[in-house]
């Protein structure tokens, strides 16, 4: 029986050989991370359970445990219910609570979403203008003076760490001068703090990528051709100049939200905030391995979806550098 032959306009088209490329890559990236996740209770020195449940807990409870987490049978039978257990939702039961792991997680990922997403619309939003501003300002050795201040302190912010900076937020406007509260979520005002400690870092970094990328856009040919026709400076700068510089700028921007998403783990513990964060602290000291491995497992997902996005959204604002690659 003769097989329909593939639409001219899909045959070999870039875009359908970046797709295959990008979700090969996202469907190996979640296997390996599947299966790290899985192995992390295997890999643990000695009885995952004993140590759980600590030295003095009964044999009987002890066995019993390891029966209802499925530890005595053999490990390609483990592997095989985890698969399955991925795909209907089940992450397992909690050690400590004996709450479903997924039930866990669904009440305490949306405070963390709450605190990760503001802090890096807070980035954008601040990075963006301020490089480019600066770019503007300082370009073709103007104002040395500002371009090192500009350095100077992007430099000394972004070297702070996220819990450092928090702890010194907490005792100067929390403790000290009472504006906001210490910890938890609360009311609005809650938010302030943690969502500064998250964002000031990064956003000092991105500010000074988009300053260099777009001083170097501004030496291009077609800016100099924008200002030969006597366009306006904003349509010049914000037109022709930050599209080209942003580029970059979205690669790091992905990477940064990844990496906030994870630096929300000493955040939130700083300020008590009730999410994911806080959680994994939790559940590694009291040994909660099942709950560790779930939100290991969704930290990993998250940071796999931002980076495929990424990469579609390269594609579409560079597609000669992201979907005709080898």
């Amino acid at each position: 029986m003769a097989v329909a032959a593939a639409p001219a306009g899909l045959r070999g088209s870039p875009w359908s050989s970046f797709a295959l490329r990008r979700l090969g890559r996202f469907a190996i990236s979640l296997w390996v991370l599947v299966t790290t996740a899985f192995l992390m209770i295997q890999l643990i020195p000695g009885d995952p359970v004993r140590a759980a449940l600590g030295l003095t807990a009964p044999v009987e409870l002890v066995n019993a445990r390891r029966a209802a987490l499925g530890l005595d049978d053999p490990l390609w039978l483990q592997y095989v219910h985890y698969l399955g257990g991925l795909v209907t939702g089940d992450f397992g039961t909690s050690m400590t609570s004996g709450q479903p792991v997924s039930e866990v997680i669904g009440d305490r990922l949306p405070a963390t979403l709450q605190l990760a997403l503001p802090a890096f619309a807070v980035v954008i939003a601040v990075a963006i203008p301020l490089g480019l501003l600066f770019a503007v300002l300082t370009r073709g050795g103007r104002r040395r003076g500002g371009e090192l201040a500009f350095t100077s302190t992007t430099v000394l912010l972004a070297a702070i760490p996220e819990f450092l900076l928090a702890v010194a937020l907490v005792a100067f406007f929390a403790v000290r001068l009472g504006w906001f509260p210490v910890a938890g979520n609360a009311d609005a005002s809650s938010f302030v703090l943690p969502v500064i400690a998250l964002a000031l870092g990064p956003a000092s970094v991105l500010a000074r990528i988009v300053r260099v990328e777009t001083l170097s856009v501004l030496g291009n040919d077609f800016i100099r051709t924008a200002r030969a026709k006597r366009l306006p400076a904003r349509v010049v700068y914000l037109r022709h100049a930050l599209p080209n510089a942003l580029t970059a700028t979205l690669t790091m921007g992905g990477l940064m939200l990844t990496g906030m998403v994870a630096g929300t783990v000493l955040v939130e513990n700083v300020f008590a905030w009730p999410g994911l964060g806080s959680t994994i602290a939790q559940s590694i000291l009291q040994k909660d391995y099942p709950l560790v491995q779930g939100i290991v497992l969704v930290y990993g997902i998250g940071v796999l979806l931002v980076n495929l996005t990424v990469d579609v959204l390269l594609a579409v604002l560079d597609p000669r550098s992201t979907i005709r690659e080898n």
